[in-house]
């Protein structure tokens, strides 16, 4: 009786002792959060931002607030938030459908959301063992009307959160001559028109990969 009694007790403080750490150490800056509306830099890593509320799971400098981005915003208020970005941090995330849902639900009425990710074709995406999900043109177009800005028609019926796609663009890496010399001159002929862009990524996009994808979004309410 008393080793129970002791275990439950030593369950419940282990219980306490972590929300206690999620609510005190999770804000490191407390300041930042007191703005409204506020901006922020989701899953910013070393890349903290002035002017942003920094997110990251690690504590790492410039971080104001540690947050895993598969649990809701809780802290956040409905369209408390003006701005977000978040480069290269959707790919990790699991819970991808509840993440988009509680940007929809901070970010207020045709807030911004500029999102840049790995595209599919990038082959150094499939290395990183913390990558759960890859992208294409059409992923963000599955929150939107259903035909905005592509001439393909997709079931957007999955939810009923909508963003319109203010702009998305294909880039091309840097990384030997070749890359180098040549793609300036993919980026400029692959975006423009969503055309092509649909064209490359169906038929093309294999035999030159692209690196990533970046949307700017806002927010339908």
């Amino acid at each position: 009786m008393g080793a129970q009694y002791r275990a439950s007790v030593g369950a419940y403080t282990c219980h306490l002792i972590e929300i206690i750490r999620r609510v005190v150490v999770y804000v490191k800056n407390p300041q930042a959060l007191c703005v409204r509306p506020i901006r922020l830099n989701l899953g910013c890593g070393v890349a903290a931002r002035q002017g942003f509320v920094n997110v990251d799971l690690l504590d790492l400098p410039g971080v104001d607030v540690i947050a895993d981005l598969n649990e809701p915003l809780s802290l956040l208020a409905d369209d408390s938030v003006a701005e977000v970005i978040s480069s290269h941090t959707l790919e990790h995330v699991r819970d991808f459908m509840v993440l988009m849902h509680e940007i929809h639900r901070v970010v207020c009425a045709n807030g911004r959301v500029a999102i840049t990710v790995p595209h599919f074709s990038n082959p150094h995406g499939y290395s990183d063992p913390t990558h759960v999900r890859f992208f294409g043109l059409y992923s963000m177009s599955y929150f939107s009307n259903s035909r905005d800005p592509f001439r393909r028609e997709v079931p957007n019926f999955y939810t009923g959160i909508r963003f319109r796609i203010e702009s998305v663009r294909l880039c091309f890496g840097r990384y030997g001559r070749i890359d180098r010399a040549l793609g300036p001159l993919l980026d400029r002929i692959v975006n423009s028109s969503n055309w092509i862009q649909e064209l490359y990524e169906r038929r093309l996009c294999w035999l030159w990969p692209c690196t990533e994808i970046q949307w700017v979004l806002r927010c339908d309410k």
